[in-house]
């Protein structure tokens, strides 16, 4: 299978003058980053990063220095995060902080998160900037600042884009709107606002229309717990109530299955992207049954 790669940043070997990378990428010069010292640990930011957005890991982190970069990729149709730590240590270095690499990180955290390695049409700048956006998401999620959301990109991103990656000022302004977002903070206002309680897997919500998600309630009964799969083979248990409906989104395929008992023999149904669904009482059957909304 070929490979498909969602490219943030690839730093080549550099002369001491800073240069442009292919990726279009500003490659921090030497004479200023070695004063400076970071230590990164890419595990340990990646678990705090899906902890706090409540979403199980479906990718597998491989450390591979020497490549000066990271990326998000498939590889025999598995879901990995490369990345190279002298490269990422450099970043920290020429930003002077070490929320540098951890902002390149949830950037590739949320290609996979957004589902944008299976569409076939490798980086363009709406993905990047959906990757931005969840990247300053996801550091809000774990205390970092907005100036330290934001320290990467304002550094080493190009002013002027390309057909692949938007230029810094839509870049920055993407994560500061995740960051904005995930605190809760109008910034057109000095005032705070109540974002929606998020829901599994729904970090962060969905707009209304899109088409990339599923909306499932429940009617009839406080709650219930039911069971979702990717493959149709493995599931897992979500608790639904009436309070709040389920919104959620299939990693693999633009589509997904839920069963109302954890059992093989248990109906199955299958529920689409951009397709709303609701649980019901059938009185017909004397049972639970999924219907498509109209």
């Amino acid at each position: 299978m070929k490979k498909l790669v969602l490219l943030l940043v690839l730093f080549s070997q550099v002369s001491f003058a800073q240069q442009v990378n292919q990726c279009g990428i500003l490659i921090p010069p030497p004479s200023l980053i070695n004063n400076f010292i970071s230590v990164y640990e890419a595990g340990g930011y990646v678990r705090r990063i899906l902890d706090s957005i409540n979403w199980k890991e479906n990718f597998t982190l491989m450390e591979q220095n020497g490549i000066n970069n990271a990326y998000a990729t498939i590889i025999r149709n598995r879901r990995v995060i490369i990345y190279d730590n002298r490269f990422l240590t450099a970043l920290d270095q020429y930003s002077r902080t070490n929320w540098a690499s951890v902002s390149v990180l949830a950037h590739e955290i949320g290609h996979h998160y957004e589902n944008h390695l299976f569409t076939g049409t490798g980086s363009t700048p709406a993905k990047e900037l959906e990757a931005d956006y969840f990247s300053g998401y996801a550091l809000a999620k774990i205390d970092a600042s907005l100036a330290e959301a934001t320290a990467a990109l304002e550094r080493i991103a190009p002013i002027q884009g390309n057909s692949s990656h938007p230029g810094r000022a839509a870049r920055v302004d993407a994560i500061r709107r995740g960051w904005y977002y995930a605190k809760g903070i109008n910034p057109s206002s000095t005032t705070t606002v109540r974002p929606p309680v998020p829901q599994p897997q729904q970090n962060p919500p969905p707009p209304a229309n899109d088409a990339d998600w599923i909306h499932l309630a429940l009617y009839g009964n406080k709650e219930m717990t039911v069971y979702l799969s990717d493959d149709g083979r493995n599931y897992s248990p979500v608790q639904l109530n009436t309070r709040q409906p389920f919104v959620f989104k299939y990693e693999i395929y633009n589509y997904g299955f839920i069963r109302l008992v954890n059992s093989s023999r248990a109906t199955t149904y299958k529920l689409m992207h951009g397709k709303d669904y609701s649980i019901i009482w059938n009185r017909k059957t004397n049972n639970w049954t999924v219907v498509e909304v109209p």
